[in-house]
């Protein structure tokens, strides 16, 4: 397998969400007008080192305060078209329930429930080594495990159920020691919440609100190291991790493997894939992106922006050479733009991006990369 890698940077970012926080945590100065209606031309998607002054002129960022400005209108953007944070109430008391457990030798893996929100349970897959189970110490890394596009087992895939190869990563980073949970996405397998009865305005956001509370599931087990995790996924999985990660600062290693390009460049810039309930456009995405049909240049963020806005934590992007869903060069050009924030921060090599001679797949070699990755990161 021949890998190419492209190597660039993160920190701690002081301005992002923690789960239970409303928008205006966020450090978002905007009111919530702008962040619907985004009435000023975007600025561009591929340097960010630049945000708008107070006469609307584009005024070089020199300073990570300076960076944080233009960080907050980029998530004006993300909101502009995934929906408004949530506040205090979407909170609610998690209320764990175990529905079954299984001895996985070194590990159990219990499928279990929380609720995320009133009249929202998740399903979920909670994978615990035994060694954490017999020490109890509140010692042990844990991962959010996010799946792919999967309408048969869904979460199930990551814990190895459901026959499909290279995807078992929560069941391989439990043998290893880390303590795993996986969510189910919504609107796939079983897992069918009513989105719009519920208030959300995009399959997207209701996820990374899930995947939130999912951390602070894990911030409540007497045996995680809490307040510091990793996030890893394939496909979906991939974007939901990044996705979630921008709107949370308790994930410190993104691993997003197949998940992403320019939403510009998605399968060539092919404008049937930009009608109403295609591609990124479904319920379980972003509805209100259908609206930017034949004039993609004015979404108000990309992927640019968002791997920007993870700086400066540590992410890895797996972008294979042969992959037909995301475009590898079109993550090399996102790569280089979000590199100038790492650059800012002074972490270039936290930002790393594997080219795998493969199609779309979570190979072993690249498994391997990610979970690594968590060992530097989170078993400091």
């Amino acid at each position: 397998m021949r890998l190419h890698f492209h190597r660039i940077v993160p920190r701690l970012l002081a301005i992002t969400v923690l789960a239970g926080l409303i928008q205006t945590a966020i450090g978002l100065a905007a009111d919530e007008t702008a962040a619907t209606k985004n009435p000023q031309p975007r600025l561009a998607r591929d340097k960010l080192l630049v945000y708008r002054g107070a006469k609307n002129e584009q005024v070089p960022v020199k300073t990570v305060a300076e960076w944080q400005q233009r960080r907050a209108e980029i998530m004006l953007g993300v909101q502009a078209v995934m929906g408004k944070f949530p506040g205090k109430e979407k909170q609610c008391a998690l209320d764990v329930k175990v529905e079954d457990e299984v001895d996985c030798g070194t590990y159990v893996r219990r499928l279990i429930s929380y609720a995320s929100e009133p009249g929202s349970r998740v399903p979920a897959y909670l994978c615990v080594p035994k060694a954490v189970l017999e020490s109890k110490a509140k010692s042990t890394p844990a991962v959010l495990c996010l799946h792919g596009t999967d309408n048969t087992v869904g979460h199930g895939v990551v814990v190895g159920l459901g026959g499909k190869a290279n995807r078992q990563y929560a069941s391989e980073l439990a043998e290893r020691g880390y303590v795993t949970l996986s969510p189910n996405y919504p609107l796939l397998a079983k897992y069918q919440p009513d989105i719009k009865a519920l208030g959300w305005e995009s399959g997207t956001l209701k996820a990374v609100w899930d995947n939130m509370r999912g951390l602070d599931l894990l911030d409540s087990l007497p045996y995680v190291k809490s307040g510091k995790y990793g996030s890893i996924g394939h496909s979906l999985g991939g974007h939901n991790s990044v996705y979630t990660a921008v709107f949370d600062e308790r994930i410190q290693a993104v691993v997003s493997s197949c998940g992403l390009d320019s939403y510009l460049d998605y399968y060539g810039g092919q404008e049937s894939k930009w009608l109403p309930g295609k591609g990124w456009t479904q319920t379980l995405y972003m509805p209100k992106l259908a609206n930017y049909h034949g004039r993609l240049a004015d979404i108000p963020f990309d992927f640019h922006e968002l791997i920007g806005a993870l700086a400066p934590r540590n992410v890895l992007i797996i972008a294979p050479l042969r992959d037909g869903n995301f475009r590898y060069d079109s993550v090399d050009r996102i790569a280089a733009a979000a590199g100038e924030v790492y650059r800012l921060y002074g972490e270039p090599t936290h930002l790393r991006v594997a080219h795998p001679d493969c199609t779309h797949d979570f190979p072993d070699e690249m498994r391997e990369l990610g979970y690594k990755l968590f060992d530097e990161v989170l078993k400091k």
